[in-house]
Protein backbone atom coordinates (compact mmCIF):
# COMPACT_ATOMS: atom_id res chain seq x y z
CA UNK A 1 0.00 0.00 0.00
CA UNK A 2 1.59 3.70 -1.33
CA UNK A 3 -0.13 6.23 0.88
CA UNK A 4 0.58 9.81 0.13
CA UNK A 5 -0.08 12.81 2.08
CA UNK A 6 -0.84 16.33 -0.33
CA UNK A 7 0.47 19.57 1.86
CA UNK A 8 1.07 22.92 1.81
CA UNK A 9 0.39 25.46 5.05
CA UNK A 10 -0.23 28.10 2.51
CA UNK A 11 -4.06 27.42 1.66
CA UNK A 12 -5.82 28.16 -1.79
CA UNK A 13 -2.91 26.37 -3.88
CA UNK A 14 -5.37 23.40 -5.10
CA UNK A 15 -4.20 20.49 -2.26
CA UNK A 16 -8.00 19.27 -2.50
CA UNK A 17 -8.50 19.09 -6.23
CA UNK A 18 -5.06 17.60 -6.45
CA UNK A 19 -5.75 15.05 -3.73
CA UNK A 20 -9.61 13.68 -5.20
CA UNK A 21 -8.26 13.72 -8.96
CA UNK A 22 -5.16 11.65 -8.93
CA UNK A 23 -7.07 9.29 -6.46
CA UNK A 24 -9.75 9.38 -8.79
CA UNK A 25 -7.14 8.29 -11.74
CA UNK A 26 -5.46 5.82 -9.30
CA UNK A 27 -9.03 4.09 -8.88
CA UNK A 28 -9.60 4.66 -12.63
CA UNK A 29 -6.90 2.44 -13.32
CA UNK A 30 -8.03 0.02 -11.35
CA UNK A 31 -5.96 0.49 -7.94
CA UNK A 32 -8.05 0.16 -5.11
CA UNK A 33 -7.61 3.75 -3.46
CA UNK A 34 -8.33 5.32 -0.68
CA UNK A 35 -8.98 9.26 0.27
CA UNK A 36 -8.79 10.49 3.91
CA UNK A 37 -9.71 14.09 4.58
CA UNK A 38 -8.04 15.91 7.40
CA UNK A 39 -9.54 19.43 6.91
CA UNK A 40 -12.20 20.84 8.24
CA UNK A 41 -13.56 22.66 5.18
CA UNK A 42 -13.98 18.80 3.82
CA UNK A 43 -13.54 19.99 0.01
CA UNK A 44 -12.37 16.02 -0.82
CA UNK A 45 -15.48 14.75 1.19
CA UNK A 46 -17.90 17.15 -0.48
CA UNK A 47 -16.17 17.01 -4.13
CA UNK A 48 -16.65 13.45 -4.31
CA UNK A 49 -19.43 12.64 -2.16
CA UNK A 50 -21.85 15.80 -3.11
CA UNK A 51 -24.37 17.01 -0.57
CA UNK A 52 -23.90 14.02 1.54
CA UNK A 53 -20.88 15.18 2.81
CA UNK A 54 -21.83 19.19 2.62
CA UNK A 55 -22.53 20.59 6.09
CA UNK A 56 -24.23 23.96 6.96
CA UNK A 57 -25.77 25.56 10.57
CA UNK A 58 -29.05 23.19 10.10
CA UNK A 59 -27.20 20.15 8.40
CA UNK A 60 -24.76 18.25 10.28
CA UNK A 61 -21.49 16.69 9.26
CA UNK A 62 -21.46 13.05 7.45
CA UNK A 63 -21.03 10.44 9.64
CA UNK A 64 -19.24 8.40 10.75
CA UNK A 65 -16.31 10.59 9.66
CA UNK A 66 -12.64 10.89 10.75
CA UNK A 67 -13.21 13.40 13.89
CA UNK A 68 -14.86 10.27 14.87
CA UNK A 69 -12.10 7.94 14.58
CA UNK A 70 -10.24 10.40 16.66
CA UNK A 71 -13.13 10.48 19.29
CA UNK A 72 -13.07 6.69 19.52
CA UNK A 73 -9.39 7.26 19.95
CA UNK A 74 -9.53 9.52 23.23
CA UNK A 75 -12.69 7.32 24.56
CA UNK A 76 -14.70 10.34 24.13
CA UNK A 77 -17.93 8.50 22.81
CA UNK A 78 -17.99 6.26 25.64
CA UNK A 79 -20.45 6.03 28.79
CA UNK A 80 -19.67 8.17 31.28
CA UNK A 81 -21.59 5.84 34.07
CA UNK A 82 -20.67 2.42 35.30
CA UNK A 83 -16.53 1.79 35.08
CA UNK A 84 -17.75 -1.67 33.46
CA UNK A 85 -20.13 0.38 30.98
CA UNK A 86 -16.77 2.47 30.19
CA UNK A 87 -14.42 0.01 29.42
CA UNK A 88 -16.47 -1.99 27.49
CA UNK A 89 -17.18 1.11 25.27
CA UNK A 90 -13.50 1.76 25.05
CA UNK A 91 -12.29 -1.82 24.11
CA UNK A 92 -15.42 -1.70 21.47
CA UNK A 93 -14.30 1.33 19.86
CA UNK A 94 -11.14 -0.01 19.42
CA UNK A 95 -11.48 -2.75 18.04
CA UNK A 96 -13.76 -1.23 15.24
CA UNK A 97 -10.74 -0.23 12.97
CA UNK A 98 -10.36 2.80 10.61
CA UNK A 99 -12.42 0.74 8.11
CA UNK A 100 -15.20 1.66 10.13
CA UNK A 101 -15.28 5.12 9.25
CA UNK A 102 -15.20 4.61 5.40
CA UNK A 103 -17.71 5.48 2.53
CA UNK A 104 -18.06 4.53 -0.63
CA UNK A 105 -17.82 7.00 -3.72
CA UNK A 106 -20.11 6.84 -6.79
CA UNK A 107 -16.81 5.82 -8.37
CA UNK A 108 -15.38 2.10 -8.51
CA UNK A 109 -12.93 1.48 -6.52
CA UNK A 110 -12.61 4.96 -5.10
CA UNK A 111 -13.63 5.41 -0.94
CA UNK A 112 -13.49 8.13 1.23
CA UNK A 113 -13.22 8.48 5.03
CA UNK A 114 -14.85 11.97 5.15
CA UNK A 115 -13.93 14.95 7.22
CA UNK A 116 -15.99 16.67 10.09
CA UNK A 117 -15.54 20.89 10.55
CA UNK A 118 -15.60 20.51 14.51
CA UNK A 119 -12.34 18.01 13.51
CA UNK A 120 -9.89 20.87 15.25
CA UNK A 121 -10.89 21.03 18.67
CA UNK A 122 -9.96 17.56 19.27
CA UNK A 123 -6.32 18.69 18.34
CA UNK A 124 -5.44 19.33 21.92
CA UNK A 125 -6.37 16.62 23.53
CA UNK A 126 -4.81 14.34 21.16
CA UNK A 127 -1.67 15.95 21.56
CA UNK A 128 -1.80 16.08 25.40
CA UNK A 129 -2.37 11.97 25.79
CA UNK A 130 0.37 11.60 22.41
CA UNK A 131 -2.24 9.85 20.25
CA UNK A 132 0.07 11.42 17.22
CA UNK A 133 0.88 7.40 15.86
CA UNK A 134 -2.43 6.42 16.08
CA UNK A 135 -3.55 6.99 12.10
CA UNK A 136 -0.30 5.13 11.19
CA UNK A 137 -0.86 2.37 13.39
CA UNK A 138 -4.56 2.45 12.04
CA UNK A 139 -3.71 2.39 8.52
CA UNK A 140 -0.96 0.07 8.24
CA UNK A 141 -4.27 -2.60 8.72
CA UNK A 142 -5.93 -1.36 5.73
CA UNK A 143 -3.10 -2.70 4.17
CA UNK A 144 -4.83 -5.30 2.27
CA UNK A 145 -7.48 -3.87 1.54
CA UNK A 146 -6.21 -0.83 -0.10
CA UNK A 147 -3.08 -0.22 -2.88
CA UNK A 148 -3.17 3.90 -2.80
CA UNK A 149 -4.13 6.29 -0.05
CA UNK A 150 -4.47 9.88 -0.89
CA UNK A 151 -4.38 11.99 2.52
CA UNK A 152 -5.75 15.62 2.29
CA UNK A 153 -4.53 17.84 4.65
CA UNK A 154 -5.23 21.06 6.15
CA UNK A 155 -3.49 24.76 5.67
CA UNK A 156 -1.64 24.67 8.66
CA UNK A 157 1.41 22.52 10.25
CA UNK A 158 -0.90 21.14 12.83
CA UNK A 159 -1.77 17.81 14.94
CA UNK A 160 -3.87 16.10 11.83
CA UNK A 161 -1.02 17.30 9.33
CA UNK A 162 1.41 15.60 11.50
CA UNK A 163 -0.56 12.32 11.85
CA UNK A 164 -0.34 11.98 8.21
CA UNK A 165 3.37 12.53 7.45
CA UNK A 166 3.91 10.22 10.22
CA UNK A 167 1.87 7.75 9.07
CA UNK A 168 2.47 8.14 5.29
CA UNK A 169 4.93 7.01 2.61
CA UNK A 170 5.26 9.97 0.10
CA UNK A 171 4.84 13.70 0.37
CA UNK A 172 2.90 15.73 -2.52
CA UNK A 173 3.65 19.40 -2.09
CA UNK A 174 1.14 21.67 -4.39
CA UNK A 175 2.36 24.71 -5.58
CA UNK A 176 1.19 27.70 -7.62
CA UNK A 177 4.16 29.72 -8.72
CA UNK A 178 3.40 32.81 -6.63
CA UNK A 179 6.15 34.27 -4.74
CA UNK A 180 4.78 33.91 -1.74
CA UNK A 181 4.61 30.50 -1.82
CA UNK A 182 8.19 30.02 -2.92
CA UNK A 183 9.12 31.83 0.11
CA UNK A 184 7.23 29.39 2.36
CA UNK A 185 8.30 26.39 0.45
CA UNK A 186 11.65 26.38 2.08
CA UNK A 187 9.75 26.15 5.76
CA UNK A 188 7.42 23.47 4.60
CA UNK A 189 9.99 21.53 3.36
CA UNK A 190 11.71 21.33 6.89
CA UNK A 191 9.03 20.56 8.72
CA UNK A 192 8.95 17.44 6.45
CA UNK A 193 12.63 16.57 6.83
CA UNK A 194 12.30 17.37 10.51
CA UNK A 195 9.21 14.73 10.88
CA UNK A 196 11.14 12.26 8.63
CA UNK A 197 13.97 12.58 11.18
CA UNK A 198 11.51 12.56 14.00
CA UNK A 199 9.40 10.38 13.19
CA UNK A 200 9.22 8.58 10.34
CA UNK A 201 12.50 7.49 8.47
CA UNK A 202 10.83 6.24 5.52
CA UNK A 203 9.07 9.37 4.20
CA UNK A 204 10.10 11.30 1.11
CA UNK A 205 9.33 14.21 -0.33
CA UNK A 206 7.82 12.68 -3.46
CA UNK A 207 7.81 15.83 -5.97
CA UNK A 208 6.34 19.66 -6.05
CA UNK A 209 3.21 19.36 -7.98
CA UNK A 210 3.07 22.75 -10.22
CA UNK A 211 -0.56 24.10 -9.88
CA UNK A 212 -2.24 26.74 -12.15
CA UNK A 213 1.15 27.09 -14.49
CA UNK A 214 0.56 29.48 -17.76
CA UNK A 215 2.96 28.34 -19.86
CA UNK A 216 3.12 32.23 -21.71
CA UNK A 217 3.37 33.87 -18.50
CA UNK A 218 7.54 34.71 -18.04
CA UNK A 219 6.60 34.83 -13.81
CA UNK A 220 5.67 31.38 -13.33
CA UNK A 221 8.35 30.10 -16.07
CA UNK A 222 11.05 31.69 -13.96
CA UNK A 223 9.83 30.78 -10.77
CA UNK A 224 9.88 26.85 -12.01
CA UNK A 225 13.14 27.72 -13.02
CA UNK A 226 14.77 28.97 -9.71
CA UNK A 227 13.29 25.60 -8.09
CA UNK A 228 14.82 23.06 -10.67
CA UNK A 229 18.06 25.28 -10.04
CA UNK A 230 17.61 24.58 -6.15
CA UNK A 231 17.32 20.93 -7.05
CA UNK A 232 13.93 20.68 -6.25
CA UNK A 233 11.79 17.90 -6.80
CA UNK A 234 9.87 19.43 -9.25
CA UNK A 235 7.24 17.50 -11.78
CA UNK A 236 7.81 18.15 -15.43
CA UNK A 237 3.83 17.46 -15.40
CA UNK A 238 2.05 20.81 -14.56
CA UNK A 239 -1.45 21.64 -14.25
CA UNK A 240 -2.54 24.85 -16.60
CA UNK A 241 -5.49 26.87 -15.32
CA UNK A 242 -8.94 26.12 -16.36
CA UNK A 243 -12.57 26.92 -15.35
CA UNK A 244 -13.01 23.12 -15.58
CA UNK A 245 -12.36 22.89 -12.54
CA UNK A 246 -15.10 24.50 -10.96
CA UNK A 247 -17.47 23.10 -12.88
CA UNK A 248 -15.75 19.20 -11.90
CA UNK A 249 -16.50 20.61 -8.80
CA UNK A 250 -19.91 22.21 -9.11
CA UNK A 251 -20.26 18.43 -10.51
CA UNK A 252 -19.18 16.39 -7.83
CA UNK A 253 -17.21 14.57 -10.56
CA UNK A 254 -13.18 14.46 -10.82
CA UNK A 255 -12.11 14.89 -14.50
CA UNK A 256 -11.38 11.40 -15.18
CA UNK A 257 -15.25 10.82 -14.85
CA UNK A 258 -16.14 14.78 -15.94
CA UNK A 259 -13.97 15.74 -18.96
CA UNK A 260 -11.48 12.47 -20.33
CA UNK A 261 -10.14 14.21 -23.29
CA UNK A 262 -9.48 17.92 -21.48
CA UNK A 263 -6.18 19.16 -21.20
CA UNK A 264 -6.37 19.87 -18.00
CA UNK A 265 -7.77 16.00 -17.45
CA UNK A 266 -4.91 15.05 -19.80
CA UNK A 267 -2.49 17.11 -17.75
CA UNK A 268 -3.16 15.12 -14.28
CA UNK A 269 -3.34 11.56 -16.14
CA UNK A 270 0.48 12.69 -17.00
CA UNK A 271 1.45 13.68 -13.80
CA UNK A 272 0.13 10.51 -11.98
CA UNK A 273 1.83 8.64 -15.10
CA UNK A 274 5.17 9.96 -13.75
CA UNK A 275 4.41 9.68 -10.30
CA UNK A 276 3.75 5.96 -10.37
CA UNK A 277 7.05 6.10 -12.94
CA UNK A 278 8.68 7.48 -10.32
CA UNK A 279 7.74 4.96 -7.81
CA UNK A 280 8.57 1.60 -9.44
Amino acid sequence: MRTRVVFNQKGGVGKSSITVNLAAISAHQGFKTLVIDLDPQANSSQYLLGDDATYSTHKPALEPNIQNYFEEVLGNTQSKGLIGNALGSILKSRAKGLEAYVHQSPFPNLDVIPASPDLGSLAHALESKHKIYKLRDALASLAGRYERVFIDTPPAFNFFTLSALIAADRVLIPFDCDVFSKRALHSLIENVLETQEDHNAELEIEGIVVNQFQAQAKLPREVVEQLKEEHLPVFNSMLPPSVIMKESHHKNLPLIHFATDHKLTQAYQSLFNEIEQKQS
